[in-house]
């Protein structure tokens, strides 16, 4: 039975520790994918997200492609625990990348100057809804994921290797797989400190 929404936003965590071998098929991660960048709201209805999946050995080396870019800028005494990182992303099954095309933005701007300057604001609004939906979703199939940051240090590759228009701008990583350990502990500010309420 599937969860609740809001079992769903609470259980939806930072797991490391992923492996390849889950019960999900690479067809039901890419339908969840693809529902989340179809329903994902974006202002003026731009539908500026763009998205990425890598299976097996693309996603294989997406993560071999980041550990040797990093190799060439991480001192050699320091590159232990980097290989470390990318070796554990890449035990998962796959990865999502997500873009923001930055056409779909200009046209806004050309369209609407008067918001010119904010339309870029609201791209990344709208990209870290995609990413939230979408990490939400995976979890909701029993999936991990985490959420990384290599861009723009990888930018050129991946856009090299994988034929990634010119305009698509990246902006997040996300490994997933089959979860090995549960999430850490969390600890929460009291809301009181994080909101008001006016009645």
């Amino acid at each position: 039975m599937a969860k609740d929404f809001y079992t769903a936003v609470e259980e939806r965590r930072s797991i490391y520790v992923i492996s390849k071998d889950h019960a999900v098929s690479n067809e039901r991660i890419q339908e969840v994918v693809e529902f989340a960048v179809k329903h994902t709201p974006t202002s003026f209805n731009s539908q500026s997200g763009r998205v990425v999946v890598l299976f097996n050995q693309h996603h294989d080396k997406f993560w071999d492609l980041t550990k040797e870019t990093l190799r060439e800028i991480v001192p050699a005494k320091d590159f232990g625990p980097t290989e470390q990182k990318m070796e554990m992303f890449k035990a998962g099954s796959g990865t999502v990348l997500f873009f923001e095309d930055e056409e779909a933005v200009r046209a806004l701007q050309e369209q609407f100057p008067t918001y010119s300057d904010k339309f870029p604001e609201y791209s990344l609004q709208s990209s870290g809804m995609l990413q939230f939906i979408v990490w939400t979703a995976l979890e909701q199939e029993g999936l991990g994921a985490t959420l990384q940051h290599y861009q723009p240090l990888i930018d050129e590759k991946v856009r090299n290797e994988w034929n990634i228009p010119a305009s698509w701008k990246l902006h997040a990583q996300m490994p997933f797989g089959q979860p090995v350990a549960p999430a850490g502990d969390k600890e929460f500010q009291p809301l009181s400190e994080r909101m008001k309420v006016f009645k």
